[in-house]
């Protein structure tokens, strides 16, 4: 699949000389972050009319004992027939024995010192929902917040979604649920129909949190969310979204923070994550699946964030067979021991699509526990014949404290990784030298790597 480049003819490279087999090449460049308010202006939340309906009035008790789930249905029913508002949840602990399935115009509003629980019975997450697992289309037990083909939605508040999920429930299904995995996988690259994919009750394959699919005007924000069973916030298939001021706490398996797959026009900003996994991680669909759908990821801007523990910090792929193009990162703040990455693109020739046209720029980097900044393209050791794209990856002021790498960047040989520009930028306390394979152009300017003497936290 060809992608169409908007940035196409933004650097012009002239090579210079050849360095651990790469190119170094002296650029001349328009900005390419003169596209960014093109993009905002695209980006703006859903608006609600001036009325609120209170869980409390449906029947909700906030004693964490007593099922709300039918009176939360009901207040965004009412809602919704009224033509929108806010479904209140005001302070209290309340339990929901299955998920809450949001409806067009209705923004579900979390009060300062409210908390919903989720069950821990998976039976309560039944009948299956159309959805994605992986990058998959299938059907599986419903995320526990969950929008279909919906518009103007939202998630607000101070509030905390607690999905109760642990040791003892959902997280050990990652290593049970490993032949369901590979079922789902092998029906995909068969051809199988999505909706005659059915897995849910009988299997274990994990919901994720909150999943708008096929959504337009999606706005959450405020919000907390912890013990998800997998993935946090995973948008799909969805256009105009916004994630702000959120905050992701869940350190189980697959636990990343926000992943939207194959959305157009979203933004993520000021958000705070700590995670099991990928603090964002940008995707649009698995292998054969990703490729039948089509549909890439575009226009992702990422702001302000904080990322503390997790395997990367913003993270493109790997389920990226649909493709990634114009994701602009800025003003971000990355640090944990327990933070691998900081800025990581990830595929394979069994994955193929495209990565392109990635702008970062003014991040502070404390410490990763690996490679600051990571590209690879032979991610799980994958083999097929859909060699992944990469090209136009422009970073600029990323300043990082401790780190085993500065760069690790291993392309392909029947694909390289192409165009990657890198300016003003420091790196600290590396452990070991960069590691350059299969790039075909590298723009250094202003590159400073300074020796082991400790973190500079000024």
């Amino acid at each position: 699949m060809r992608s169409t480049n908007r940035f196409a003819g933004l650097v012009l490279a002239v090579v210079v000389s050849c360095v651990a087999g790469a190119t170094i090449v002296v650029a001349a460049e328009t900005n390419p972050w003169d596209a960014l308010p093109a993009i905002l202006e695209q980006i703006q939340p859903p608006t609600f009319p001036d009325r609120d309906f209170a869980v409390t009035d449906y029947g909700a008790v906030g004693d964490g004992v007593v099922d709300c789930k039918p009176a939360i249905d009901q207040a965004i029913a009412a809602c919704h027939e009224a033509g929108g508002g806010r479904v209140v949840v005001p302070e209290g602990d309340w339990l929901v024995n299955g998920p809450i399935h949001l409806k067009s115009n209705v923004n579900l509003h979390l009060a300062a010192g409210a908390t919903v629980l989720f069950s821990t019975e998976t039976a309560h997450y039944l009948p299956v929902v159309f959805a994605r697992y992986e990058g998959n289309e299938m059907l599986n037990y419903s995320p526990f917040i969950y929008a279909f083909e919906q518009e103007n939605i939202a998630i607000t508040g101070q509030g905390t979604f607690d999905g109760q999920a642990g040791p003892k429930h959902w997280w050990p299904w990652k290593g049970t649920g490993n032949e369901d995995q590979l079922a789902l996988r092998e029906m995909g690259e068969a051809g199988v129909p999505a909706r005659e994919r059915v897995f849910g009750e009988g299997h274990r394959l994990r919901p994720n949190f909150v999943q708008p699919y096929r959504c337009k005007n999606v706005l959450m924000e405020g919000v907390t969310i912890t013990n998800s069973p997998m993935w946090n916030i995973n948008p799909v298939l969805c256009e105009n979204v916004i994630v702000r001021g959120v905050t992701v706490r869940s350190h189980g398996p697959n636990n990343d923070g926000c992943n939207p797959e194959s959305c157009r026009n979203v933004l993520i900003e000021n958000c705070l994550f700590d995670t099991g996994d990928d603090c964002i991680a940008i995707k649009s669909g698995r292998n054969a699946d990703g490729r039948r759908i089509g549909v890439p990821s575009e226009n992702i801007v990422i702001r302000g964030c904080q990322m503390k523990d997790g395997h990367g910090g913003v993270v493109l792929g790997s389920e990226m067979s649909g493709g990634i193009r114009n994701v602009f990162v800025e003003d971000c703040k990355m640090d944990s021991p327990n933070l691998d990455r900081a800025i990581r693109l990830k595929s394979n020739s069994l994955r193929g699509g495209y990565l392109e046209n990635l702008f970062v720029r003014n991040i502070e980097v404390g410490q990763v526990a690996d490679a600051v900044i990571r590209i690879n393209l032979n991610y799980d050791r994958d083999r097929g014949e859909h060699y992944p794209l990469v090209r136009n990856i422009y970073i600029s002021g990323v300043t990082s404290q401790r780190s085993k790498f500065p760069l690790y960047f291993a392309g392909l040989e029947q694909q390289k990784i192409r165009n990657v520009v890198i300016e003003d930028c420091t790196f600290r306390n590396a452990q070991r030298p960069s590691v350059i394979e299969h790039v075909d152009e590298i723009t250094l300017r202003n590159f400073r790597l300074l020796p082991r003497e400790g973190i500079d936290r000024n």
